[in-house]
């Protein structure tokens, strides 16, 4: 326990060391527009902030919005929450940041406009993105958790209350990366803090570790024979990536720098289009790296993104989604003790439960429940007919993506409320919001009566 005590101290001053070090480097060359908003935060997908999707969070942080929840009647009252949630902000991984360095060099080295934005890279600003960092969260991830948890509160509140917690009815989750373990105590920070909770060590919900669950998708052997170690299951990723689209961003990229075009690749535009996300996510700067852009080229990088997700953990291969049916298991499992607890006058063992997990955790989940599903695949050939797609990961799994999943006791009987980002979503198949619970089972009847974990991700070697 001490040892990993002296390991978190170990990781949190580390972070406000370097965040410090790279606010000077970096915040400083641009001061004016420290706080400002990238023209293109909008098409940062997986790598952008939850503020983006619900931007009246923006003035405040800890606001929740009525008017995009559709509640039942007021002679129901909330009975269970299952929340699971994306990981917080993070540092790039290291695959990402030898990219990004190899750009950075590539500018520094090469790189001749008199452009403004490429006289303040070369002269000001400094890679301060190191190895070590691999994906770790950052303090805004922190601050996503915690806010998240003091939201939750403001909707929950016959749910997420102190004796719920003293009584051990709030459970805790989380897979075991680290992002995912931090964003959960994070989340039980702000969880204790809303409540007003003193620091009682013994009070504080448990965290579990599960990652059969929370990373079901390293579990499953055929997904990842099938699409994660299998190149010819990207085939439409790599296709637009050497397509006309991708070409023109290179190409115009190429020109802004006055480098030849061979210098400048796909895997280059990708790295410049991080260094402009992560630079405001993290530090909430409107880096001069974003200037590299214009509108339509961070729309094509967009789709690129999309088409990654769409292909690798969503509607592109059958395996993607039916990995996630030990989670959708999982869910449906709670929800049925809770509805047996419940018509029995038994008191409920789990009011909240609160899984954190990773965007791979939760696309594939949706896609098994039939969201955010296009008419037309996508594909490397119709990025310019796409352009209204529902299929866009940005506004599905930002940082801290949260699904919610709401119980209500009625007269009627139980009904069910399906909530994605602190929005009400309307499930395929059903015209109410807020449906009987026996209707929503009805409608995924055929995944309850199967979508065995171990039947669908067993290979078939016959």
């Amino acid at each position: 326990m001490a040892k990993q005590v002296v390991t978190t101290i170990f990781f949190v001053l580390f972070h406000c060391i370097i965040s410090y070090w790279a606010f000077m480097s970096s915040c400083s060359i641009h001061s004016s527009t420290k706080t400002s908003i990238p023209e293109i935060a909008r098409y940062f997908g997986t790598k952008g902030r939850y503020e983006e999707v619900n931007t009246y969070l923006i003035d405040d942080i800890l606001a929740i919005n009525s008017s995009l929840v559709t509640l039942p009647s007021s002679t129901c009252r909330e009975i269970h929450l299952t929340a699971i949630i994306r990981h917080g902000t993070r540092f790039p991984t290291i695959k990402n940041i030898q990219k990004m360095r190899d750009f950075y060099d590539l500018v520094v080295r090469n790189a001749t406009d008199n452009l403004s934005c490429l006289s303040e890279i070369k002269s000001r600003w400094k890679m301060w993105y190191k190895d070590e960092m691999d994906g770790r969260l950052v303090e805004k991830g922190r601050e996503d958790h915690r806010h998240l948890a003091q939201r939750l509160i403001r909707w929950f509140p016959s749910l997420l209350t102190e004796g719920n917690v003293r009584q051990g009815r709030v459970k805790l989750i989380t897979s075991s990366k680290h992002r995912c373990v931090n964003s959960t105590i994070a989340f039980r920070e702000g969880l204790m803090t809303g409540l007003s909770i003193k620091e009682e060590v013994e009070l504080e919900p448990a965290v579990s570790v599960n990652d059969a669950l929370m990373r079901y998708f390293d579990k499953c052997d055929r997904f990842v024979k099938e699409v994660e170690n299998n190149k010819s299951a990207l085939e439409e990723v790599k296709r637009f990536s050497e397509g006309p689209e991708m070409k023109r961003v290179m190409e115009k990229m190429a020109d802004r720098l006055k480098v030849p075009y061979t210098s400048v690749t796909d895997d280059s535009v990708e790295a410049a289009f991080y260094l402009c996300s992560y630079e405001f996510t993290i530090l909430k700067v409107n880096s001069p790296w974003c200037q590299l852009f214009d509108e339509v080229d961070a729309q094509v990088m967009e789709y690129a993104g999309d088409l990654k997700q769409y292909w690798k953990r969503s509607y592109g291969h059958d395996i993607n989604s039916k990995s996630s049916c030990i989670l959708f298991h999982d869910l449906f499992y709670r929800l049925d003790q809770v509805v047996t607890q419940i018509n029995s006058n038994v008191t409920i063992s789990e009011a909240v439960t609160v899984q954190v997990g990773h965007a791979e955790t939760l696309i594939p989940l949706l896609t098994l429940l039939d969201l955010f599903k296009d008419d037309v695949p996508l594909k490397s050939t119709n990025f310019a007919t796409q352009q209204n797609r529902i299929f866009r990961s940005g506004h599905i799994v930002p940082y801290t993506a949260n699904l919610l999943v709401v119980l209500y006791k009625c007269p009627e009987g139980i009904r069910m409320g399906v909530r994605l980002n602190e929005k009400s979503l309307t499930l395929p198949g059903l015209t109410d919001p807020v449906p009987m619970y026996e209707d929503v089972k009805k409608r995924y009847s055929d995944l309850l009566g199967g979508c065995d974990q171990e039947t669908v991700c067993k290979m078939n070697y016959s």
